[in-house]
């Protein structure tokens, strides 16, 4: 196996089956370290910059919370505006990586433009970790789901995913990328003008993706063992900030997981993800249900951030 030593984590196309689990196992052997919400100094030498284009609640902050678990240090920016990359200047992203790589060991960044963080590693000779880019992919969130799965489960082979959502957001696309790594066959539920590209679909095919569309959740939900849910109803991923003011629509009942859906028609055991935020797809007295696992997924981000820092400075091997 590849050392994780000075990699970018970049897209979930790029991790190995074995690699895969090397990271949860890592993250399991981190995990006290936040169960315990004890500090320890296993990068106390290490600086990590966040460079954040985009709003960002979890993944900023988790990134964050997971460097001061393991004694690190913090800088960067959470609002373009307020730097040269965002005001009148426009920045680039070489020139402002170029002056961000001597100010830390580690980026993460998220952007409004797919790619941004592809580029942002070319020029970087620190690593770069992806945190969201437009809609391109969002490998530590879907990393903090396998985690959340095989710890629930105890496995991730084997068992059965339903997706609902818009499919061209990022979280989807480094779903389907990281279960063509494992026996997952996966459907996929969404208003037909978010549903799967036809590029994208012949993509999974080329990877032997197992996987069908469904037209309502009611259609799949009884065989899901893990279900995984997006909104429907999104901001446009392609800019720094939706300001969008008033009416945003709501959630269509094909896409919705309801209490009653979950009772009447879901396995007892199956296990609801949702990377947050929310709008109404998951009404909130879903939360105190069994099937609910969103509020282990907010810790579980922490943990596996943790455990990529830690992989990616040469802490952990």
């Amino acid at each position: 196996m590849r050392s994780f030593m000075g990699r970018d984590m970049l897209s979930l196309k790029d991790l190995e089956r074995n690699e895969f689990f090397h990271v949860l196992d890592v993250a399991e052997e981190l995990e006290p370290i936040a169960r315990e919400r004890r500090n320890v100094d296993l990068l106390s030498e290490k600086t990590l910059v966040v460079a954040f284009y985009q709003p960002s609640t979890r993944t900023r902050l988790a990134h964050e919370a997971a460097m001061h678990r393991l004694g690190g240090h913090v800088t960067g920016f959470a609002d373009a505006k307020m730097t040269r990359a965002g005001d009148f200047y426009q920045e680039s992203i070489k020139d402002t990586v170029k002056m961000l790589e001597f100010y830390g060991d580690v980026i993460v960044m998220r952007h409004f433009q797919q790619g941004a963080p592809h580029e942002a590693a070319k020029w970087a000779s620190i690593p770069v970790i992806n945190g969201g880019d437009g809609w391109g992919e969002h490998p530590t969130q879907i990393l903090t789901d396998l985690y959340t799965v095989y710890r629930e489960k105890g496995q991730i082979d084997g068992l059965k995913w339903l997706a609902v959502g818009d499919m061209r957001m990022r979280t989807m696309h480094s779903l389907a990328y990281a279960l063509t790594q494992f026996d997952c066959p996966i459907t996929f539920v969404s208003p037909p003008e978010m549903s799967l590209t036809d590029e994208f679909k012949a993509e999974l095919e080329q990877y032997s993706l197992d996987f069908k569309e469904a037209g309502h959740v009611e259609e799949a939900i009884a065989d899901a063992d893990v279900i995984l849910v997006e909104p429907v109803v999104q901001p446009d991923y392609t800019k720094s900030r939706d300001e969008r003011a008033g009416d945003v629509g709501l959630t269509p009942a094909n896409y919705k997981i309801t209490r009653d859906l979950l009772a009447n028609k879901a396995k007892s055991d199956a296990i609801l993800l949702h990377s947050l935020p929310r709008m109404d797809e998951i009404p909130p007295d879903v939360d105190i249900t069994k099937w609910s696992r969103y509020w282990q997924e907010a810790f579980n981000g922490v943990v596996v951030r943790m455990a990529l820092l830690a992989l990616v400075l040469g802490a952990m091997e």
